[in-house]
């Protein structure tokens, strides 16, 4: 095996993670904003005021400003797994891209038609084929994000494949088990659940801003009644995706759920972390599991059900899935990370052993260690068992501040309904509302966090690790576009803010008078 530069590894996924994390600025907006959107037109469709027509054309300026931002990013978001990740595009690729080529080809051809009929056909089209074309750009890009979010769920959980040793891929042989597998109908449910919530809070948010400056008293108390409404449903779906999804976590990536838990020691009658302080360090020199916490408070057997919908099951920690001996839910017992790693050297050079074959019997010998052994070929990769486990603060802290965010967003959404029209009235409540629009965002990036830190070392869960994935780049030529990157972005991003704030301080046309 060839020896990779660590730093081209990290730098490759800082690339990554950086594209990454600002195409994730304006998806969740887009996705969220572009239901509520829709919801006031139909209202304008089946009420027939005119001030439902242009409260929603004054949300859709919004939406349509941050989809352009959100088509520049994720174009380059794709470009660079040709780029920085050749590796996993050969491997994979006959399986990633097929998700991916559904995506633009349909879902993104089926937005962009419809994007331009609803902006450029108000008086030109009749109304209901107006709200048509305004329900069927969102579809279509929330259609997007299932095909992107069926690709994702497949590096989380591989399914529906088999490895062809002929031309080293993996290849395709069950369509309807990589684009409906649970996993990526949770992840999917989950992740666009999560956007509506942001879209939710973005706009009450933007029209407590407006209470506050005594302006458009009609569009804001109006506007905070719709999304106050389909946030908190949004939020109370996202909550019960979220446990749907730790299941999964648990079933498929159980040191992910060790490291958002800060577990070191598994057992049953796990406890669920509400909150704590990380000893630094700790996960791989503790001796137990008070050791990991300088500080904790948790909720008894929770974890153990969250993982096995059992109050006594077993849930391995950090420690036992590095050792293994426990018994899986199958009834086989897990394999210590050492034998893993072993096995998948094994895999790896029966590989070789079979590309070199000079006989049949040759190759078929080699191809039978192969496959009893390819369920490990990823981990021949690996140098140390620790390398499987990610950071652990990252993804404790983040999961939680995930959590955490995400109850706070119930009681917000349930609070401004019971209020009703006498938020106009408090301004505390106001103040509060808007200070809340930034943290949407921070939940909705620290979930990205614990999903994809979460996973490391894996660009594909136990098949391809990032070490094996990437590119064999010069590291200066990958820092050299981080750093364009970076500036490209964030010209993107002040820019977006810049005209959105014009397109807010302007205001809706539909109520010019002052409270």
């Amino acid at each position: 095996m060839d020896v990779i530069d660590s730093s081209l590894v990290d730098w490759s996924r800082a690339q990554f993670a950086l594209t990454a994390m600002y195409h994730w600025l304006f998806v969740p907006l887009t996705l969220g904003l572009g239901v509520v959107m829709a919801i006031m037109e139909t209202l304008y469709v089946r009420t027939g005021r005119e001030f439902w027509r242009q409260t929603a054309k004054f949300w859709m300026k919004l939406f349509g400003i941050n989809f352009a931002m959100g088509v520049a990013t994720g174009i380059i978001l794709e470009f660079e797994f040709g780029t920085n990740w050749s590796n996993y595009s050969w491997f994979v690729g006959d399986i990633f891209g097929a998700p991916l080529a559904i995506e633009g080809i349909v879902a993104f051809f089926m937005e962009s038609t419809f994007i331009a009929v609803m902006y450029f056909g108000w008086n030109k089209v009749s109304k209901r084929a107006h709200l048509a074309s305004t329900w069927l750009t969102i579809i279509g890009a929330t259609l997007s994000a299932w095909w992107i979010l069926v690709a994702n769920a497949w590096m989380q959980h591989p399914v529906g494949m088999e490895f062809n040793p002929d031309t080293v891929r993996n290849e395709m042989v069950d369509f309807a088990a990589v684009a409906f597998s649970p996993v990526a109908v949770v992840k999917f449910c989950h992740t666009v659940s999560s956007s509506w919530v942001l879209g939710a809070v973005f706009v009450v948010g933007v029209s407590c801003w407006y209470l506050l400056r005594g302006q458009h008293r009609e569009f804001a108390l109006s506007s905070i009644r719709v999304a106050a409404w389909f946030g908190l449903v949004a939020a109370l779906i996202t909550a019960h995706t979220g446990h749907l999804s730790g299941r999964d976590i648990a079933m498929y990536q159980p040191m992910k759920l060790a490291a958002a838990e800060g577990l070191y020691e598994g057992g049953t009658e796990q406890g669920l972390v509400l909150g704590g302080i990380l000893r630094p360090g700790a996960e791989l020199s503790a001796g137990s599991n008070e050791e990991m916490f300088l500080l904790k408070a948790e909720l008894p057997y929770a974890l153990s059900y969250l993982a096995t919908h059992d109050w006594h099951g077993y849930v391995p920690g950090i420690r036992n899935l590095l050792e293994g001996g426990y018994t899986l839910p199958d009834g086989s017992e897990a394999l210590s990370a050492e034998e893993m790693m072993r096995r998948g050297r094994v895999a790896i050079a029966a590989l070789a052993q079979y590309r070199a074959a000079a006989t049949p019997e040759e190759k078929a010998a080699a191809l039978t260690t192969l496959k009893e052994n390819f369920p490990w070929f990823g981990y021949g990769y690996l140098q140390s068992p620790t390398e499987l486990v990610p950071s652990v603060p990252l993804t404790f802290y983040s999961f939680r501040v995930m959590v955490m965010l995400g109850g706070y967003f119930i009681v917000l959404f349930a609070g401004l309904l019971l209020l009703g029209q006498r938020v106009a009235r408090l301004k505390p409540v106001q103040m509060a509302v808007v200070m809340t629009i930034p943290l949407a965002w921070l939940a909705s990036q620290a979930g990205w966090v614990v999903a994809e830190v979460g996973r490391q070392p894996w660009a594909i869960q136990g098949l391809l690790p990032n070490v094996a994935a990437i590119s064999k780049l010069d590291v200066s030529s990958v820092q050299t576009t981080f750093f364009i990157f970076l500036a490209l972005f964030t010209l993107l991003l002040v820019a977006e803010l810049g005209i959105m704030g014009k397109a807010i301080a302007a205001g809706p046309e539909t109520d010019q008078s002052s409270v």
